[in-house]
């Protein structure tokens, strides 16, 4: 058997890598694809309230403060516990953080302390009302959005809006250009969602309960937008 010289195998490589290439060249590239989207919007009412409350203490010893806090928490739990509803009126405490006051010289003078409770639901007017009946408590912010059920609805329906847009003008093009129909090759389904802004209340907005009397805050809701937008790529036939 022949042995190859060094130059006939180099040579062969050469020419198999050459073949190879010219395949990959003369791969015929897809015919008649068309890329195309469809947008589809809706707007819902906010159907959830979430309200922060806030008490604000000050002192010389931080576990004395800590202990204040505590202290108006609790009371708060213990007097909103009898409204709680499942969904209607939901209630948990949330941040809690106490940090040092300074003098001008950097010296520790005191100690400040923060502890917020959650006031969160379907139902505004018990909401409002409870949020008024909290002793020692400010209203801090108050923030509306749409459920979790009710985004999902509502991006269901937004989406079939979008999916169907997308086929009619995918229908619609290939009419207009003289084919029967169409092949979907690509498609990506993106939704976009304007957050809903939390709303601080100013200082002579904030509801405080003055001599045990009830000080229920007015609350009225806006609404929530989703759009989605199908986009991708088809081949007329």
């Amino acid at each position: 058997m022949k042995k190859l010289s060094a130059r006939r195998v180099m040579a062969l490589a050469l020419s198999g890598l050459s073949l190879g290439l010219n395949a990959q060249t003369t791969t015929a590239e897809p015919q008649q694809v068309v890329h195309l989207s469809a947008s589809a919007w809706q707007q819902a009412r906010q159907d959830w309230l979430r309200v922060v409350l806030r008490s604000t203490l000050e002192g010389s010893e931080p576990m004395a403060v800590q202990k204040q806090l505590k202290k108006v928490v609790d009371e708060a739990l213990g007097q909103l516990r009898p409204q709680l509803q499942p969904h209607q009126l939901e209630v948990h405490s949330g941040a809690f953080g106490i940090n040092p006051r300074y003098n001008d010289k950097g010296k520790v003078v005191g100690w400040q302390g923060q502890a917020d409770l959650v006031i969160e639901g379907r139902d505004f007017g018990k909401i409002g009302q409870a949020a008024g009946q909290v002793p020692r408590m400010a209203v801090e912010s108050a923030q509306f959005s749409l459920s979790r059920e009710g985004r999902q609805q509502l991006e269901a329906e937004v989406q079939s809006q979008a999916v169907q847009g997308f086929q009619q003008k995918a229908q619609q093009l290939a009419k207009d250009f003289g084919f029967a129909g169409y092949t979907l090759r690509q498609v990506t389904v993106g939704t976009v969602d304007r957050p809903t802004p939390v709303v601080p209340l100013m200082a002579s907005a904030r509801m405080v309960v003055a001599d045990g009397a009830p000080s229920p805050i007015p609350l009225e809701g806006g609404k929530d937008e989703v759009h989605i937008t199908v986009s991708g790529s088809i081949q007329l036939r």
